[in-house]
C-alpha cells in the first residue's frame, strides 16, 4: 500500500481543511492506514508557503489548502505546479463563484468564522453552568439559573439542560426522590423559571428497565417497579404543587421538542 502524506495548509486554524482531507481520505482508506496528515496553521507569509512546498517535495506530500487571500493561493498554486506537487484548493473556487454571483469582493480576512464573540462566550458559560449544577450537585446554582428543571429519574433533565445551554440558557436541574428532601433554594426561586418534567408510568417503567439491562442488571429491581414509579411521580406532583411551577409531559416528546416548549414558556413569562 502506498504511503500517503497530506499537508493541510491554512491561514487560520486549519480545521476546515483537516476535516475535508479526512472525509476524502476515508473513501480510500477508512482506517487511515499508512496515512499521515500534518497541519500547518496560521500561514500568512510567502516565506512560509515556500518552505512548506519545499518540504512537500522532499516528503512527496499532497497539499490541501484553505487560504482566503488570493495572492497566497496563487503563490502556492504556482509553486506546486512548478514542483509538480498535487494541491487541492478548497476555498478558492467557492470564493470565486460567490464573488461572481454576489458581484462583491471577499474580505479575505483569515479566521473570521472562528472569531470568539460575546455569543460564543455566553454559550460556553451556559454549558459550564449546566455541567456544574447538573443533578442537584450544588443548590446554590438554583438561585443563579435562568431555568430550573425538576423531575424523577430518567425524564431527560440532563440532556435538556445541555440542549438549552446551547441556546445560551443557564440551566440547573434537581432530581426528586421521596427519601430526599428537596433543597430549600428550590422554594425560593421564581416559580416561572421552574419547569417540572412528568412522564407516564408505563413509559418510565420501560425506560428504566432498558437502563437496567444496559447496565447488566436485572430489570425487576425496585427502581423499575410500577409501585415505586407511582410513588415517585406522586412525590414529584406534591413538590411541583408546592413550588407552583409549570409542568410539561415529556412522555412522547423528543428533547428538542420539549426544549422548544420550555423556551417558549420561559420567554413569555419573563
Amino acid at each position: 500500500m502506498k504511503r500517503l502524506q497530506v499537508f493541510v495548509v491554512s491561514d487560520s486554524v486549519g480545521e476546515t481543511g483537516d476535516q475535508v482531507a479526512k472525509a476524502v481520505i476515508s473513501q480510500f482508506r477508512p482506517s487511515f492506514e499508512e496515512t499521515i496528515i500534518r497541519r500547518f496553521p496560521h500561514i500568512q507569509a510567502e516565506e512560509h508557503i515556500r518552505k512548506i512546498v519545499d518540504l512537500a517535495v522532499q516528503q512527496n506530500a499532497l497539499i490541501v489548502y484553505t487560504l482566503v487571500q488570493k495572492e497566497m493561493r496563487t503563490l502556492l498554486n504556482e509553486l506546486c505546479e512548478k514542483e509538480k506537487i498535487h494541491a487541492v484548493d478548497i476555498l478558492g473556487p467557492g470564493l470565486k463563484s460567490m464573488a461572481a454571483f454576489m458581484e462583491e469582493i471577499p474580505l479575505e480576512t483569515p479566521g473570521i468564522v472562528h472569531q470568539l464573540d460575546d455569543d460564543y462566550f455566553k454559550k460556553i458559560e451556559a454549558i459550564e453552568f449546566a455541567v456544574k449544577y447538573d443533578d442537584g450537585r450544588d443548590p446554590r446554582g438554583l438561585l443563579q439559573a435562568d431555568i430550573v428543571l425538576i423531575g424523577v429519574s430518567r425524564t431527560s433533565k440532563t440532556p435538556l439542560s445541555q440542549y438549552l445551554a446551547l441556546k445560551r440558557f443557564k440551566v440547573a436541574n434537581v432530581p426528586l426522590v421521596p427519601e430526599v428532601e428537596p433543597p430549600e433554594e428550590l422554594f425560593q426561586i421564581d416559580p416561572n423559571k421552574c419547569i417540572g418534567l412528568v412522564i407516564s408510568p408505563e413509559k418510565l417503567n420501560f425506560i428504566r428497565k432498558e437502563r437496567l439491562i444496559s447496565l447488566g442488571l436485572s430489570d425487576d429491581a425496585i427502581y423499575a417497579q410500577h409501585t415505586r414509579i407511582l410513588e415517585e411521580i406522586k412525590h414529584f406532583e406534591n413538590i411541583a404543587a408546592r413550588i407552583g411551577c409549570h409542568v410539561i409531559d415529556v412522555t412522547n416528546k423528543a428533547v428538542e421538542e420539549t426544549a422548544n416548549v420550555i423556551i417558549e414558556y420561559i420567554t413569555s413569562h419573563k
